[in-house]
């Protein structure tokens, strides 16, 4: 089935962080209901027609701020050849990595290096399919190996797709205001106007849409990186009277229907 239309109903879920009286969550409960599972390696078509290995990895992953770089960097040290395909590639003459081998500046903000090979661009921590040490991330295979979930060690940007956190200052008509912190779908909008562009995307086909369990569980370990526990305790079970209901609003197009 082709990708669905990006406007649909959705049911949002608002309510005061517990850990925070000054914040204020907006959940869209049909995507963190949703079915929705990251399928690379198994089905991803890619970003790109002309990179269809290297699936959302093509461009090379954005640092969302200093301290995220430097946290990966701790762990891209960690990295040796039997893990990394492209290691020699980021070693300085002295045979060391170089932070300056694996990250560029485009557009004044900081990145992986985005790298040519036989099929394509990819993030420089993208091993290929004929990499003895293992197809896909270079530090997810290292996550799975020190056994740490890969929220520890791959840039914001990769272990957030396709969740997305965006976040807004609100002002009552009684002149307070609150900070709102929304969690959605990062669908091709989130990307921008090229994110109309992209060859294939995966929040929105049936073809990803096939997980055992739905987002908020699946995907646990992010959500509670994203907003601390007794928020991510509040959503579970709004979550769970929302998929409850069986309400219309409860199912994500792409997900699979009654």
């Amino acid at each position: 089935m082709p990708e669905v239309d990006l406007v649909f109903p959705r049911a949002w879920l608002e309510f005061a962080d517990p850990a925070d009286g000054d914040q204020v969550y907006r959940c869209d409960l049909t995507w963190l209901t949703s079915n929705w599972t990251c399928i690379f390696g198994n089905g991803c078509q890619g970003i790109y027609e002309t990179s269809p290995d290297s699936g959302c990895c093509t461009l090379g992953a954005h640092f969302s701020d200093a301290e995220d770089e430097e946290r990966v960097a701790v762990w891209v040290d960690k990295l040796d050849d039997s893990l990394w395909e492209r290691r020699h590639e980021a070693l300085n003459k002295k045979g060391e990595v170089a932070r300056k081998k694996w990250t560029e500046v485009e557009d004044g903000e900081r990145k992986t290096k985005a790298v040519e090979g036989s099929t394509g661009s990819a993030c420089i921590f993208h091993n290929s399919r004929e990499f003895a040490g293992g197809y896909g991330c270079a530090l997810h295979a290292l996550a799975l190996r020190e056994e740490v979930h890969f929220v520890e060690t791959k840039p914001d940007v990769c272990w957030q797709l396709p969740i997305r956190r965006t976040f807004r200052d609100v002002e009552r008509q009684d002149g307070t205001s609150y900070s709102e912190i929304s969690i959605g779908e990062y669908d091709r909008r989130g990307w921008g106007p090229g994110g109309h562009d992209l060859d294939w995307y995966c929040s929105g086909n049936t073809e990803a849409h096939v997980g055992a369990e739905p987002v908020y569980l699946s995907n646990a370990t992010e959500l509670i990186a994203l907003m601390g526990q007794p928020a991510y305790d509040v959503l579970a079970a709004a979550c769970e009277r929302h998929l409850r209901s069986r309400s219309l609003l409860a199912l994500h197009p792409a997900s699979p229907q009654p």
